[in-house]
């Protein structure tokens, strides 16, 4: 007999399955009669010795029956840097105030993670590196790279009007710790035609940190291209200035990956809806124009 998705075992069936153990055993464990039971003196002395097992058991499964209800337990995720500063960092005191019986583990890490074979809960990355058959949850709006300097950089050495342009400016690199490459700059031509343009900066740094990178250009040694959702506030404060925006195009922005939907523990939702909350606001503040320097092809 099944109820609510707990089998119960029979007097019948648990009688047998007691007799088995005595045979097992060698030893009565219970007195019966037809109408009473009671435990023999070696039946009581093992139930003393499983007592605290019986109860670490019950323990257990009441726990597991709680994550499934109240978000609780540890939530261990791989976020990339910029997305940790971004999503995670500003909001943790919040998440966590809301969910106290929660531990929350980062892993900063800038390539894929199969979060499976690596133990993790969940997973943040770009839409367009995750597995089309992973289960994935938007957490930003689409998002464009932006090239950004600082209004002192362009006022000295210019601004440029069109990829092309960019060979002679001091263009800063950025690469990967997992891969070791250099994060080639990508332009889509304005025009009907839709040209792709491919850049490979070759200024005088490298970085391996986005934040590092960001604070060179707000220095004016030269000028980044990032993402615009981390670039944004510094716009807005003035200490960085877009061009060339009307060459980046949208495509897919992070989401939040895990590995199933059955059986979702609360912990997991909890965290799903927390980010899904705070796109919303992403969504809202996105739609704030902050201006850029006008170059040609874009209205002024």
């Amino acid at each position: 007999m099944v109820i609510d998705g707990f089998e119960l075992v029979t007097r019948g069936a648990l009688s047998q399955h007691l007799k088995a153990l005595e045979q097992q055993l060698n030893v009565r464990l219970i007195n019966r009669t037809t109408r009473n039971m009671s435990l023999t003196e070696e039946g009581q002395r093992l139930l003393d010795v499983l007592q605290p097992a019986l109860v670490a058991i019950e323990r257990a499964v009441s726990e597991l029956g709680e994550a499934h209800t109240e978000p609780s337990g540890s939530i261990r995720m791989t976020v990339p840097r910029p997305v940790n500063r971004l999503l995670i960092e500003p909001y943790m005191s919040e998440f966590l105030a809301r969910y106290p019986k929660l531990r929350l583990e980062i892993v900063s890490d800038d390539g894929f993670s199969n979060i499976v074979a690596d133990g993790m809960d969940a997973g943040i990355r770009l839409g367009e590196s995750l597995d089309e058959h992973m289960v994935a949850v938007p957490v930003t709006p689409p998002i464009e790279e932006a090239v950004v300097g600082s209004p002192a950089y362009f006022e000295k050495y210019g601004v440029p009007e069109t990829p092309n342009d960019l060979l002679r400016h001091n263009c800063l690199a950025f690469r990967f710790t997992s891969s070791g490459t250099i994060d080639r700059w990508s332009f889509t031509s304005p025009d009907a035609e839709e040209r792709t343009i491919v850049f490979e900066p070759k200024g005088n740094a490298v970085f391996n940190d986005d934040e590092t990178m960001l604070n060179a250009a707000m220095q004016g040694v030269g000028l980044v291209k990032y993402l615009d959702l981390c670039v944004r506030q510094h716009l807005a404060d003035g200490r960085l200035v877009r061009v060339l925006a009307p060459w980046c195009r949208p495509f897919p922005g992070f989401y939040l990956y895990v590995p199933s939907r059955n059986q979702m523990p609360a912990k997991t939702r909890a965290l799903i809806d927390f980010l899904v909350e705070r796109r919303k606001h992403l969504v809202a503040e996105s739609r704030k124009a902050i201006p850029a320097i006008a170059t040609a092809g874009e209205s002024t």
